[in-house]
């Protein structure tokens, strides 16, 4: 490997390296089981039946109402939504791919501050062109994308074990309690509560009956800070994500604060449903928080919640952006089982539950320490010289 000297790095301009495309597609042409990964400007990746592109390269959305533009690497076949950038380095030999893309990542927030527009913000193609990189050898470029590959595998991994989490805990919360072929059913009549036929010894209960509902403080948000500085917020945009990066020099009531394993709901726009696991965090308005009172297993109220979240967000429209409203939350009924059956239950779902969150915990921590790594690997700060690609791919 050639000698490691950071200030012996190219800058380049990104016109002059790579090549753009964008796909040809409306966002609408997700299909739910579609055979290939379909990038649109969301961060979710969707699926769809087609593929133009056969390739490696780096993804990038072209708009996005609050200038945050999701960027992803992959490598194969997949379609592409008509404002989505599909990036790759004209020459791999001169800019390896994945290098790429984590030296894009470090561009993002510039691109957020040069974007046009004003309700939504769009990157231009003359704007990608004039950003400015710079780049080590090719070895060095592709020891630096071998370390950050490895995090992002193992956050990958942990992502598909609680996918698989998640699926069985559903699959169990359906049989036994909307399809009620629970251990013992046969043996068990059912009886009619409040219109509704339901086993005997079963009771439907109001929410706010079994759940400890609290709703977030009003921080303004003209005091809001990004890096560290005050306390950290969790927002509706931070719930899936399971992590922030808000903060505010506000003060709150610890009654606000959330610790790892609280539910949470957002009450504007698509009601985003989380299981948190971000450590100490403060609640904001608009997310509100769920605590099973008693025995009720966490899993149990989270699964028993989906479906009406899921209803207000499909029927709840307003002028701009849908609100979930107090008197929506209150109008929730929860079917709950006898004592026996829930507990069985909870011996199922209280361990897949404490997994998940372990799992959400790791990858919080793996994304700490990649994005605390990726700065200083990108930037030459760090040698890598005496590594080779394989050694790196080892790190973890």
């Amino acid at each position: 490997m050639k000698d490691y000297k950071s200030n012996s790095w190219k800058e380049i301009s990104l016109g002059d390296c790579v090549s753009f495309q964008t796909g040809k597609l409306n966002s609408n042409a997700a299909r739910a089981d579609g055979a290939y990964p379909f990038f649109t400007c969301s961060q979710e990746t969707f699926r769809i039946n087609t593929f133009s592109f056969d390739c490696e390269c780096v993804l990038l959305a072209g708009n996005n109402a609050n200038g945050i533009y999701p960027l992803k690497f992959f490598n194969g076949k997949f379609d592409a939504y008509q404002r989505t950038y599909v990036i790759r380095s004209t020459d791999t030999q001169s800019l390896d791919n994945r290098f790429l893309y984590y030296a894009l990542r470090l561009q993002l927030e510039l691109m957020r501050s040069i974007s046009t527009g004003a309700a939504t913000k769009f990157l231009t193609l003359t704007i990608l062109k004039d950003i400015r990189l710079r780049k080590p050898s090719i070895e060095i470029q592709r020891c630096i994308a071998a370390i950050l590959s490895a995090y992002d595998g193992l956050i990958e991994n942990n992502a598909r074990r609680i996918k698989i989490l998640e699926q069985m805990s559903q699959m169990i919360y359906r049989e036994w309690f909307a399809n009620f072929r629970f251990p013992g059913h046969e043996k068990v009549k059912l009886e009619s509560q409040k219109g509704t036929k339901v086993p005997s010894g079963w009771q439907v209960k109001r929410l706010f009956d079994i759940a400890e509902v609290t709703y977030g403080f009003p921080f303004q948000s003209k005091l809001f800070t990004e890096g560290g500085v005050g306390i950290p917020v969790v927002r509706i945009r931070d719930i899936l994500a399971s992590t922030t990066n808000t903060f505010t020099t506000e003060s709150a009531d610890e009654k606000y604060l959330l610790r790892n394993g609280d539910l949470l709901v957002g009450m504007d726009g698509d009601f985003h449903m989380g299981k948190w696991s971000g450590g100490k965090t403060f609640l904001n308005q608009r997310v509100v928080r769920f605590r099973p009172k008693g025995s009720l297993p966490p899993y149990y109220l989270f699964l028993a919640l989906c479906e009406p979240i899921e209803h207000f967000d499909s029927t709840i429209v307003g002028t701009t952006v849908a609100h979930l409203s107090d008197r929506d939350l209150r109008s929730i009924e929860v079917l709950i089982p006898d004592a026996a059956t829930l507990e069985r239950a909870a011996s199922i779902l209280n361990p897949c539950f404490g997994m998940e969150i372990n799992l959400s915990l790791q990858n919080f921590n793996l994304r700490k320490t990649r994005d605390s790594l990726l700065p200083k690997l990108v930037s030459g700060e760090i040698s890598v010289e005496h590594l080779g690609t394989e050694a790196a791919s080892q790190i973890s």
